[in-house]
């Protein structure tokens, strides 16, 4: 499977610009990584989605997101990740106790729309959506 790659710059008017990354990697995963520091609103999020959404097309994929060191997400982004996409599971990847609690609130409240867990450890996280 070729591997295709995204950097989309999110550029709502109320924050600084927050870039990310997105790929469908050739295992079949999607990788979506937001920068170290950034606060990810409702605008960001939407993008990612429509991004990851686009890379799919009819199919579903998991997905990896690297949150390692986020430092908010915003209730409007919150509500834009629980939203239905084409990513069948997917795996919270951190490091802070930050990224542990932003991750704990996701799925214990927001309900997230397919099988979604907080992992610290990438490889653990990857083992994990190859199982799904």
């Amino acid at each position: 499977m070729p591997r295709r790659s995204v950097n989309q710059p999110a550029t709502p008017q109320d924050h600084q610009e927050v870039t990310f990354q997105l790929e469908l990697e050739d295992t079949g995963i999607l990788r979506l990584t937001w920068p170290r520091g950034s606060r990810i609103q409702e605008a960001d999020a939407q993008r990612a989605m429509d991004r990851v959404n686009e890379i799919c097309g009819e199919a579903r994929h998991p997905m990896i997101v690297d949150m390692a060191t986020t430092a908010d997400v915003t209730r409007g982004a919150r509500s834009v990740f629980a939203k239905p996409c084409q990513a069948s599971s997917i795996a919270l990847w951190g490091s802070s106790p930050v990224d542990r609690v932003i991750a704990n609130f996701f799925i214990g409240i927001m309900k997230p729309p397919c099988p979604t867990r907080f992992f610290t450890s990438e490889t653990e996280a990857l083992l994990w959506l190859k199982e799904q």
